[in-house]
């Protein structure tokens, strides 16, 4: 592999109007993530602490290795959602190690409307289940919800039914999950104890059932307490559904982490680990080389080498098709093949990655798309040329891709362009997005200039007048829903990304992700659609 020399110039007024812009960012986006870090209101905190109670976060950190590193995920689905439960819904997940294995975890937060599911966490926990499956994670589950968010459950009742469905698929396929319960898992709730691999559940403080008391007196005329109907100690000597009982809270956590001790091992990464050398730039620089226009181009490759180790990568096709860099690097000692958006895609382009996808599953190597761009070059020199048909070649390519696809989203990611680079619709391991991303069929001020088009021409054919104070009001309107629905926010709200990240911690977030994939066997295919020609 080969350094690449950086000509960044930090002293720049460029790059100081990049940086500035994008450091307003993260500023935004760290006041959104601190937001959904909130974990309840100070009565609804204050009463779980004067039970002994801990909270969510509180208890992934007890759960977790020491100083192990912890890869939240969806911190801000159901951010612009009306009517829902707050940005990340009611529960805490991501990626960390549990006894050096690597486990997904979802922890409720009982603090916050009890723990109920809203819309936005029904869709959170259906991706999370679609990770735990892809990468072969044991999921364990920190159970305290109320269950569906009753107002909402006509959104929510089939992704409920789903994520049951998921959980009996993966232990199927010896993947498990493991609950520990702290406090209430009442209704639909009470089917994630009680269908998990393994269920811990916390004396006089885990509640089970399919109906509480009031409920079951209205239904059947019975009168019966908590403890009798879903209690710790009933389900652990009457019912069975507790496989240990805990003792408290941090007894719980302990048994959990002993539980994953016993689980059948990981496979182990069968490719030689490279010893791992850090970025020789500083990752601090990529905020002022993304820039605050995205309409100005950019060398991807000054974002690679403040990513890859070493800053070395070699490349694949230097001189040709040059608006998508194709490169082999290592991240954190994790070989991984990058495809890498230099501008706008043309055929070259588009017939360079088809190739590179191609290597890379020969040689069962994962694959980073870093999307930067409008889409696919259109007119009718390129029309001419047969661009229909590479851009095809290279869906068919990302879609019979078997190695593990990672996103990063840095600028724009527009049309078929972000099909091609592995947008979320074709199911990436992973995607992750900077702060200024902006995605969707096209830019806000080409959809709306169409718009303009079209009206014109159809007022037009049928011989009447523009009205142009009510054409300009129909635009500017078009143009700012477009733009507001194109955001970055409005992407992680609706669940397009696995979250927005600060540009200085994509290494650490890309050597997360690596370390995930690898976690299984790595297989390449060699079968793909018709390349049309």
């Amino acid at each position: 592999m080969r350094p690449f020399k950086s000509t960044i110039k930090t002293n720049k007024a460029s790059y100081k109007e990049n940086y500035a812009e994008m450091e307003k960012l993260v500023l935004e986006l760290q006041q959104q993530l601190k937001n959904s870090q909130i974990q309840g209101t100070e009565a609804s905190i204050g009463r779980a602490r004067k039970r002994g109670k801990f909270l969510a976060r509180e208890r992934i950190t007890l759960l977790l290795d020491k100083d192990s590193p912890f890869l939240e995920l969806m911190p801000l689905a159901g951010l612009m959602h009306e009517g829902g439960f707050g940005p990340g819904g009611t529960t805490v997940a991501g990626i960390g190690y549990v006894n050096t294995r690597l486990c997904l975890i979802n922890a409720n937060l009982g603090t916050r409307k009890g723990g109920a599911v809203d819309y936005a966490t029904s869709l959170k926990v259906l991706r999370l289940g679609e990770i735990a499956l892809e990468n072969k994670l044991p999921t364990i589950n920190l159970v305290e919800s109320g269950g569906a968010n009753l107002p909402e459950q006509d959104r929510i009742f089939n992704n409920y039914g789903a994520s049951f469905r998921e959980m009996s698929r993966r232990s199927k396929l010896g993947i498990p999950t493991i609950s520990v319960v702290f406090g209430n898992a009442t209704a639909g709730g009470a089917y994630v104890p009680g269908m998990s691999d393994y269920t811990i559940m916390q004396r006089d403080a885990a509640k089970v059932f399919l109906a509480g008391p009031p409920l079951v007196k209205m239904a059947t005329k019975e009168i019966a307490n908590d403890e009798e109907l879903g209690g710790a100690n009933m389900h652990s000597r009457i019912s069975g559904v507790a496989d240990f009982l805990a003792e408290d809270e941090q007894d719980a956590i302990s048994i959990a982490r002993d539980v994953v001790k016993t689980l059948k091992p990981a496979k182990p990464y069968t490719v030689p680990h490279a010893p791992v050398v850090p970025p020789r730039y500083n990752a601090e620089e990529l905020l002022g080389i993304i820039p605050a226009n995205l309409k100005r181009a950019i060398d991807i490759r000054e974002v690679l080498v403040r990513i890859v180790d070493n800053s070395e990568f070699t490349e694949f096709k230097t001189n040709y098709g040059i608006t998508m860099v194709c490169c082999w690097a290592n991240i954190n000692g994790y070989p991984v093949g990058i495809i890498a958006n230099n501008g706008v895609i043309f055929a070259e382009s588009a017939q360079k990655a088809t190739q590179f996808i191609q290597l890379a599953n020969k040689s069962n190597t994962p694959l980073l798309f870093i999307h930067n761009t409008t889409g696919f070059m259109v007119g009718k020199q390129y029309e001419q040329k047969g661009m229909i048909n590479s851009g095809a070649q290279l869906i068919h390519a990302v879609s019979g891709s078997t190695v593990p696809h990672i996103s990063l989203l840095i600028g724009n990611s527009y049309g078929a362009g972000n099909y091609a680079m592995c947008g979320r619709s074709f199911q990436p391991r992973f995607l992750f997005s900077y702060p200024n991303v902006q995605s969707g069929v096209m830019g806000a001020e080409q959809l709306s200039g169409v718009m303009e088009i079209v009206k014109r021409q159809s007022a037009a054919s049928l011989n009447k007048k523009v009205d142009e104070k009510m054409l300009k009001k129909a635009k500017d309107a078009m143009y700012k829903e477009a733009k507001q629905k194109a955001s970055v926010w409005h992407a992680t709200s609706e669940l397009w990304d696995d979250g927005v990240i600060n540009p200085r911690d994509t290494r650490k977030y890309l050597s997360l992700c690596l370390a995930t994939v690898y976690n299984d066997n790595i297989e390449g295919s060699d079968a793909f659609g018709v390349f049309r020609i």
